[in-house]
């Protein structure tokens, strides 16, 4: 029997969040995938290291697989009786494109007391309030704490509210982009990870994405030294 592949492993993964809203057991999912539980954390190691989930600090299981988070968050996506967590606006874009049909995103403006809800229908922002998604970390920055880049990926109203509230949190002020661009790059980037031939983007294909959607600015450059992203 040939060694299951990582990418076979992340696609069943990804597959049993959108069937059922969770992931068994990695030793449930080596029997579903007839291989060893060795083989599953090895696989999950694998994918840990080129960024294709982030495994909890102390054990070899999933905490969060983009754009899924396996654990409460801010932002909860729902279509008809399922729904799951997003670990932020972006990668709960990301669901709802995955999930296709009519989804509402259930957020809240700058993670505060405000509650948001978002309609969005197969991956394209169908509310009408005019929403800005702020970004305030660089993307070439993401992994040196993607739990924090995720944190503070946020709706706003405006850019003057983003503003406002990065001087109020101490947080740096990134890059604000409608919120239908950011949906724009949720379906560029989030589209096929339930696909059979899913890999993780290279840089070279991540900044191609970010360009495809209008991002060209210094602030999504994520410079040229060869890579995964």
């Amino acid at each position: 029997m040939k060694p299951i592949l990582p990418e076979a492993v992340h696609t069943y993964l990804i597959q049993q969040l959108l069937s059922v809203g969770f992931i068994p057991a990695r030793d449930h999912v080596a029997s579903q995938l007839e291989v060893t539980t060795s083989e599953i954390e090895d696989a999950y190691k694998r994918l840990s290291d080129g960024h294709g989930l982030v495994l909890h600090p102390h054990v070899a299981e999933p905490w969060v697989i983009h754009p899924f988070s396996l654990s409460p968050t801010l932002n909860w996506v729902e279509k008809g009786s399922m729904g799951w967590w997003a670990p932020c606006i972006w990668c709960a874009l990301g669901i709802a494109t995955l999930a296709g049909g009519e989804v509402r995103i259930d957020t809240r403006l700058g993670a505060e007391r405000e509650p948001l809800s978002i309609l969005v229908r197969d991956g394209v922002v169908a509310s009408t309030e005019p929403l800005l998604a702020h970004f305030a970390v660089p993307p070439k920055h993401a992994w040196n704490n993607v739990h924090l880049h995720c944190a503070l990926l946020l709706p706003f109203r405006s850019v003057s509210q983003v503003e406002s509230w990065c001087e109020k949190h101490a947080v740096p002020l990134g890059e604000a982009i409608p919120l239908e661009q950011a949906a724009s790059l949720a379906r560029e980037w989030y589209g096929a990870y339930a696909d059979v031939h899913w890999h993780k983007w290279s840089k070279a294909e991540a900044q191609s994405i970010f360009r495809k959607v209008g991002l060209n600015s210094a602030f999504w450059d994520l410079g040229s030294d060869l890579g995964g992203f």
